[in-house]
């Protein structure tokens, strides 16, 4: 095998001596998979707080019954970028980002297989952000047709519409690119000896991501590109006076939409999965278990998209085969959830920022795992339906879920990628402080929705007044906690704390016991002694 020198790779110990770029020039042209998992991950915290702020003018909208601060257009322009810039802006960039710093490092790559392509695909990113806040500016308003985009909501809306159809196509681009990219480096550029049953979970969860992106982001393509082509050319695909039909919109776009959940959540499994073994000092409970379950869940994912749709005049047999199908789903998730469990179980744990953020994850996760369970059972669903229940469960899945696995993730690794250790006194004040807030925030919105209340709304009945106040102060709270995160990071990235050893996790994670699993005698009456 012959050994590639960095020079090759476009990324040489000294960059003056080889006349390579530097400064902004050395961004813009990087081959380096850290560098460009570092810029996805600025990026999508940008977009965090982008989509942040609309949440608060959303929240601010709420905070009282009546219309305060603006008009109801406004108001649903805001809802569908929120949506779209949390999904495709801030989670997904911030899922690539971790691939790109961890996965050459984590199965002994030198880099991702195709460096360049890597390039491309995070600078298509930037331009569709643009074009995605530019909406709101155009004539004719932004998109308000909520981030689903069903016709015919979609076929009445301005101009803005066809700039968000534009930016879909440039970031589902772009997701394809770097799926291609990471299937193509794990199956290629493990190192000697790695087999695909020894890698880390997390370049499991990986893999499979990539090959769901691959699958269903054309299908995202195509629904968009028939909504263009109904707003414009005169085609009726989804228009009913022209013998199209509104739901055959909501059956593509499902068939996207629900992997794409499971697209979100399973870079997090693989991150959560890397994170509390170390913490509790133990290996991975049941690791072939939990790589058939990440398979599972990825397949499963595909005959469940129509649970979206129990109020659109399905037939009963499809009712109930959609129903019994998301019901299965629950199994290899709750293996997961077990397998993490199972791994606490009798460890020596510590509670440093990245696992108290992965504790938050598994109770929160398992709090929005078990709502969704409520939401499959078709007759439940038909009353909670577009109430903000549905709101609660897909946030505390999203939120609680990613976002929470996505810190305890910056956590664990920035002090590997910048050298320093971060103030753990910071990241447990951010840990508490989202927490809280948090669950001011969504758990509220349970008894909003058991209650009626209608989701995408900038006015309200009086007797939701009072659940809609706590929401929205805990909402400003949440938003202010990420100031917390952002001056963490910024600390490490400037180096103004400790520098961190070569193994920062050393006393969580060199065992003195290091069988890779228990002898098959141990009976664990007597924990093995970490010294």
């Amino acid at each position: 095998m012959s050994t590639v020198t960095p020079d090759q790779l476009g990324h040489g110990h000294d960059d003056h001596a080889h006349g390579h770029p530097t400064g902004i020039m050395r961004w813009v042209t990087t081959t380096n998979h850290k560098d460009i998992g570092t810029m996805y991950l600025w990026f999508s915290f940008t977009m965090f707080l982008v989509g942040g702020c609309m949440a608060l003018t959303i929240r601010a909208e709420l905070f009282e019954p009546g219309l305060q601060i603006v008009n109801p257009e406004f108001f649903n322009s805001m809802t569908t970028l929120h949506g779209l810039i949390m999904v495709f802006g801030a989670i997904m960039p911030a899922a690539v980002g971790f691939a790109n710093w961890m996965i050459p490092m984590l199965i002994g790559a030198p880099d991702m297989a195709f460096a360049r392509m890597n390039n491309w695909s995070f600078w298509l990113l930037p331009p569709a952000a643009i074009l995605l806040v530019t909406s709101l500016f155009v004539p004719g308003g932004g998109p308000s047709a909520g981030w689903t985009m069903y016709p015919p909501l979609t076929i009445q809306n301005g101009m803005g519409m066809d700039l968000t159809i534009f930016a879909i196509h440039i970031m589902g681009a772009s997701s394809i690119m770097g799926s291609i990219n990471i299937i193509t480096t794990i199956l290629n550029l493990r190192a000697p000896g790695m087999t695909l049953m020894k890698m880390p979970l997390f370049c499991w969860a990986w893999l499979i991501t990539a090959y769901l992106l691959i699958a269903v982001m054309p299908v995202l393509a195509g629904a968009v590109t028939m909504l263009l082509t109904d707003r414009h050319f005169g085609t009726s695909f989804f228009n009913a006076a022209g013998g199209g039909d509104p739901v055959l919109f909501q059956h593509v776009f499902w068939f996207f939409g629900h992997p794409e959940v499971y697209i979100i959540i399973l870079p997090a499994f693989g991150i959560i999965s890397e994170i509390l073994p170390a913490f509790s000092r133990k290996p991975l409970f049941g690791y072939a278990s939990m790589v058939y379950a990440l398979a599972g869940i990825a397949i499963l994912s595909f005959i469940v998209w129509a649970h979206h749709m129990f109020t659109t005049g399905l037939p009963t047999a499809g009712l109930l085969f959609f129903m019994y199908a998301t019901m299965l789903i629950a199994v290899p998730t709750g293996v997961k959830v077990f397998n993490w469990l199972a791994t606490m179980w009798r460890g020596s744990i510590t509670f440093e920022t990245p696992m108290l953020f992965c504790l938050g994850f598994l109770f929160l996760f398992t709090l929005g795992g078990f709502t969704g369970l409520v939401l499959s059972i078709m007759p439940v669903d038909i009353q909670l339906q577009d109430t903000y229940y549905v709101v609660a469960h897909f946030h505390y899945v999203m939120v609680a879920g990613s976002l929470f696995a996505f810190f305890a993730g910056v956590y664990y690794w920035i002090p590997k990628w910048t050298g320093t250790m971060y103030d753990e006194r910071l990241g447990k004040i951010h840990f508490w402080s989202s927490l809280i807030s948090f669950n001011v925030t969504f758990f509220p919105m349970h008894f909003l929705g058991l209650a009626g209340m209608p989701r995408r709304i900038p006015d309200y009945a009086q007797q939701f007044a009072d659940w809609n106040m706590v929401a929205s102060i805990g909402a400003f709270w949440f938003g202010l906690s990420q100031l917390i995160f952002l001056y963490a990071v910024l600390k490490c990235i400037f180096h103004k704390g400790e520098k961190a050893p070569a193994k920062p996790w050393d006393g969580a994670t060199t065992l003195e016991w290091t069988v890779p699993s228990p002898a098959p005698y141990h009976t664990f009456e007597t924990p093995p002694v970490i010294k």
